[in-house]
């Protein structure tokens, strides 16, 4: 008979489910490579955990093992072969969830594997043949309608009824993570302090867009028609999120800030203490949910005179457009995504502009992103091979962070082979490019730091043929009335600086919420502990704190990019269900604390 690789991945789960079965950690091991990787999204660990070579992954299951009993391994469909890696999906279940997982064999073993939790059984949403029916047939005194049920809803959460959960952030990733959570049935409310959902983008400078492509950016649930455009001007997706907030009809607080929070150990609740349209209200949720985008508050550097410049000045994420600077001197201090779409804004208003480049920054340009580095799995192609969004999110997952270097730098090589004349013009202009501390590119330094490059969608060419002037590997030394002086003593007239200096730590907004202490014994946000620019070891494995239990019981972090936000809610808003549910969650790993910042 063909060693088929469907019959390779069947004789493998064989063997393995039976030793998971007979708790023979020893014998599982076996099963794997010396090098292999085992990335568990919550099904095991109830964590977001890689184990890495035969040692960690029978240390994760000596852990977890009895707990998950898993069982039912099972292919979901044929597997396929390609240079001498076999590939398969499967499905299996857990004690109290059902999963999904991909697996990588070589040589007969065990590569990579990732398991990840679909569903808690006797949880599951309401959907498809279990969706419910909406209209009550019968006679009935004293019915509510849908919508009065709803205004009841919205009038009471908050009030007379206490949220389970409450988010802070009503962006893409609150409002995501709060339609995961409503399909659950966990009673949540949305904390956003802008007048409307979707304001978190409209407020931002007029030319912004989208610089990654539509396939990869849909929101839970509900995709974006097929006929959306590739990259989406900021006001549509905030219109977009606006209808999203109400069609998933979602408990949204608008005009509504944080202004402290507290966590009572005896209670083991949250105290909330908020603004609500001039109204304060204390909200006592369970658990709590940072979800203020990938950053923190602004860096906004200290520059000696800057209380003395007549002009105006402002970080840029308060840049209005160039609108008003027509005619004017513009200094933009940065180089990565913001700092180029501002200085090509401010130059589409006849601005005359000044990048000024601290240090070197990756560019990758936007086509060659799209056909090399995204095409494989988001693009119109990647779903005629058969390829969903949600198929796509797990192969993306299935790279165990400690690799991913080695799938990207054979991209970002070809993409430099490409465009090598453009590079080559761009250097000329004396623009300092770099690809990674190792080859490894744009997403690499996205994980490991979150800054770093610039996905080129125009502003580049407009620096190589010195439209925007450049002033690289100098810094702004000090600030006068009407001009600033570089480190290298050039001196720059200016009637306006924006400073695209990038954001802090996602826990500063603890610090400023909850306390300082807290914020310290939660830690840093992001990054993987690479050893990289702004990334220091040890390394850990996976980002910190994000999507996972920190080390403030029922205090957790959700963000990063629409991909990101869309793919980690479904294991956030599980882990939020289960506890809400009073299910066993013990927790397998949890990350430690080296990093403050």
């Amino acid at each position: 008979m063909e060693n088929t690789p469907t019959l390779q991945v069947s004789n493998w789960l064989e063997d393995f489910g039976a030793a998971l079965k007979r708790h023979d950690v020893e014998a599982v091991a076996t099963l794997f490579n010396e090098d292999a990787y085992w990335r568990d999204l919550v099904s095991f660990t109830w964590n977001i955990k890689t184990a890495e070579g035969r040692e960690g992954i029978k240390d994760m299951l000596s852990a977890t093992l009895a707990h998950a009993a898993p069982s039912n391994w099972k292919l979901e469909e044929e597997a396929t072969e390609a240079d001498g890696i076999v590939e398969a999906w499967l499905t299996f279940d857990t004690a109290v969830a059902r999963g999904r997982g991909h697996l990588r064999l070589r040589n007969g073993r065990a590569w990579i594997l990732l398991t990840t939790m679909v569903e808690l059984k006797g949880h599951e949403e309401k959907k498809g043949v279990n969706r419910i029916k909406g209209a009550e047939h019968g006679a009935q005194r004293g019915r509510q309608s849908w919508l009065e049920k709803r205004r009841q809803e919205e009038a009471e959460l908050g009030y007379d009824k206490q949220p389970y959960c409450v988010i802070i952030g009503g962006g893409q990733g609150g409002i995501g993570l709060g339609a995961r959570l409503k399909r659950l049935g966990v009673p949540t409310l949305i904390i956003e302090r802008n007048e409307r959902a979707g304001d978190s983008w409209r407020n931002r400078y007029k030319s912004l867009c989208l610089h990654d492509p539509v396939w990869y950016d849909h929101m839970p649930y509900l995709p974006f028609p097929d006929d959306w455009p590739v990259f989406a001007p900021k006001d549509k997706v905030g219109d977009w999120l606006e209808m999203y907030t109400k069609v998933m009809e979602l408990n949204y607080w608008n005009k509504t800030e944080a202004l402290n929070a507290r966590f009572d150990e005896r209670k083991k609740e949250w105290e909330v203490t908020v603004n609500r349209d001039g109204q304060q209200v204390v909200l006592r949720p369970k658990q709590l949910v940072f979800a203020l985008g990938v950053s923190g508050f602004p860096n906004v550097p200290k520059i000696e005179g800057m209380d003395k410049f007549k002009g105006v000045q402002h970080h840029s994420s308060k840049h209005p457009g160039g609108e008003a600077f027509k005619g004017k001197k513009a200094v933009v201090l940065g180089s990565n995504n913001s700092a180029h779409d501002i200085c090509a804004d401010l130059w589409e208003n006849g601005a005359d502009v000044t990048m000024i480049q601290r240090s070197s920054t990756h560019i990758a340009p936007s086509e060659s992103l799209m056909e090399l580095a995204l095409g494989p799995l988001y693009s119109e192609e990647a779903l005629a091979k058969g390829v969903t969004t949600d198929k796509a999110d797990l192969i993306f997952a299935s790279v165990p962070y400690r690799i991913m270097p080695s799938f990207h730098i054979p991209v970002y090589e070809e993409m430099k082979r490409r465009n090598a004349d453009f590079y080559r013009r761009l250097e000329e202009a004396g623009f300092m490019l770099d690809f990674g501390d190792d080859g490894s590119g744009l997403f690499m330094k996205y994980l490991r730091r979150g800054s770093g490059y610039y996905i080129d969608v125009g502003a580049s060419e407009l620096i190589a043929n010195s439209s925007i002037k450049l002033k690289s590997g100098v810094n702004i030394a000090r600030i006068k009335e009407h001009s600033v002086e570089l480190t290298d003593g050039t001196e720059l007239p200016a009637d306006l600086l924006v400073y695209a200096t990038g954001y802090g730590s996602m826990n500063g907004w603890v610090a400023k919420l909850v306390s300082q202490e807290v914020a310290d014994k939660v830690g840093k946000c992001w990054g993987l502990g690479s050893d990289t620019t702004k990334d220091p070891g040890p390394w850990e494995g996976e980002l910190r704190n994000m999507w996972k239990p920190t080390a403030q019981e029922q205090m957790w972090f959700h963000g990063g990019n629409l991909h990101q936000s869309r793919h980690y809610s479904r294991y956030l808003a599980l882990q939020l269900k289960a506890r809400m549910e009073g299910m066993s969650t013990p927790v397998y790993g949890q990350g430690k604390v080296h990093h403050l910042r």
